[in-house]
């Protein structure tokens, strides 16, 4: 049976919330912090997402979703591919930063976290690879971009743990030397 669109509104809330908890406290950061944070009681969150690992899974294919949505709007409001393609990019930074916390907390269940990894590959990598196939047409960009490479890279960029490193800026590098 499908959600109802206020049900999916506040389920929506809460993952962005836990997401952002995440982010800045962690992926073992307080369920009363992520209550708050989205404008709930606690009972809420754990109705929903009867274990950590529910919510830390429904984060993460939130934002997977969330990241291959983002693809076609862009395209379609951008002034040029290759500047979706960039805020796109941006955007799958944006993911990778709760995407590591995420994925070490997962680790414990291999299984679990290889096939997230592939739920991961299976969504972004066609909307990567339209982005590339629309600037390369446009004459924007290099033909020759794989988008496995590119997320790969992208990721690798996205390491980074010493303050003085910005992975943003890295990944920006990266993007405009793809021109043409």
């Amino acid at each position: 049976m499908a959600k109802r669109a206020d049900a999916r509104r506040n389920e929506e809330t809460l993952l962005d919330a836990a997401a952002a908890v995440f982010v800045s406290s962690g992926v073992d950061a307080p369920v009363r912090d992520i209550a708050a944070k989205a404008g709930v009681g606690m009972g809420t969150i754990y109705r929903h997402f009867p274990t950590r690992s529910d919510l830390i899974i429904a984060v993460y294919r939130h934002q997977v979703e969330a990241t291959a949505a983002a693809g076609p709007a862009l395209l379609e409001s951008s002034e040029t591919p290759h500047a979706a393609l960039g805020r796109w990019i941006e955007k799958f930074v944006d993911f990778l930063v709760t995407k590591h916390g995420l994925a070490t907390a997962l680790q414990s269940d291999e299984a679990g976290f290889q096939s997230l990894h592939a739920y991961f590959l299976d969504r972004l990598q066609p909307v990567c690879g339209e982005l590339i196939a629309a600037a390369a047409a446009a004459g924007e960009i290099r033909d020759d971009v794989d988008p496995f490479e590119l997320l790969y890279a992208v990721g690798n960029l996205c390491i980074g743990n010493d303050p003085r490193y910005d992975a943003r800026r890295v990944v920006g590098f990266l993007i405009a030397g793809l021109a043409r």
